[in-house]
């Protein structure tokens, strides 16, 4: 087993590093960092196989790029800045991008060769803005992806916004929005396993909103609102990553600022109770994320250059196993076989 970390490249970086994961229980740790893939930007990423398709950001041009073995493969790259997010369905052979700075929402193919197609694309347009400094000049899409029946979702935190969109192979239509309370800037979000509800991570707000989903009819309900810091917290703190275990019991989501992740248990209501805070060892934790059987949990601090290393309770709990592993600028964790 391996761990990708990618991450921004503007001081000691050269791409993705991918470490070997070693050992088993409290004698887990890793080895070996090699930087794999050299790209310039590589935020967010996704792999397939033996190509990893990545954000990259070059001479003022950004978009997305596949590599093979750490080969450039092919690359769709415009003038200005890159996606914040790039999605995957592996079946489709589809890619789906979020640029936080345009707006813009993009469905991409890619081929047995990993060759690159933009397909459709969409622009959030600024139609009701967020009363806080980072919403006020535009719409900021960070997150388009996969629905559970087959519909495509995104989060625009400067709209404060969940928007659903069905894409009939060429075009990309909007269907529907859910709209979180102003202010609360929407980031990320996961569903839970009865594709009945889902749970969105509130980047300006630290806040996770636990929504009733009826994606047949388009209907919503916020059943409940859980804050990711202390009410004590007065510092600045930017809720991040969510992750949702597979059998929906326990939601986690990463705080940048406070430097934690927080872990809730979610209860038979689908609301969230709160479980543990632990720290990141590190500072901003943008990205965290686990292996396939769940049992462990690597954690990137992007501005402290570092990673941390915790193993998964069956209660859900994180356990500290390693932390200072030094890694840079990191804001992409991804396990791999």
């Amino acid at each position: 087993m391996h761990i990708l970390i990618g991450g921004y490249t503007k001081h000691e970086s050269d791409g993705i590093y991918q470490f070997d994961f070693i050992g088993a229980g409290n004698e887990a740790h890793l080895e070996q960092r090699r930087n794999v893939v050299q790209v310039g930007g590589p935020t967010y990423f996704q792999k397939d196989g033996d190509f990893i398709f990545t954000i990259k950001n070059e001479d003022g041009h950004g978009g997305i790029a596949t590599y093979e073995n750490g080969r450039l493969v092919s690359q769709l790259l415009h003038e200005g800045s890159s996606p914040a997010y790039v999605g995957i369905n592996k079946d489709k052979h589809l890619l789906y991008t979020a640029n936080y700075h345009t707006g813009v929402l993009a469905v991409i193919s890619y081929d047995e060769k990993g060759q690159l197609t933009l397909l459709d694309q969409v622009k959030h347009e600024s139609r009701a803005l967020g009363p806080r400094p980072e919403q006020v000049d535009s719409a900021h899409p960070h997150y388009f992806d996969q629905t559970p029946g087959g519909h495509l979702v995104s989060c625009d935190l400067g709209q404060d916004r969940v928007d659903f969109y069905d894409f009939d192979g060429q075009h990309l239509t909007h269907l529907a929005s859910y709209q979180n309370e102003d202010g609360f800037g929407t980031r990320h979000l996961v569903f839970d396993p009865s594709g009945s509800y889902f749970y969105v991570a509130g980047e300006l707000s630290s806040q996770v909103n636990v929504v009733k989903f009826d994606e047949e009819n388009w209907m919503f309900q916020n059943v409940a609102t859980c804050s990711t810091i202390p009410a004590s917290w007065d510092q600045h703190n930017g809720a991040a990553a969510i992750r949702l275990s597979k059998d929906g019991k326990f939601l986690y989501v990463s705080n940048r600022g406070h430097d934690s992740i927080a872990v809730f248990e979610v209860q038979d209501d689908h609301s969230l109770k709160l479980i543990q805070r632990i720290s990141t060892y590190g500072e901003f934790p943008r990205d965290f994320n686990w292996d396939e059987d769940e049992k462990y949990v690597v954690a990137a601090n992007q501005n402290s250059n570092n990673a941390t290393l915790y193993q998964r309770a069956s209660d859900g709990t994180l356990a500290l196993l390693v932390k200072d592993i030094a890694v840079p600028e990191g804001t992409r964790v991804l396990f791999t076989d």
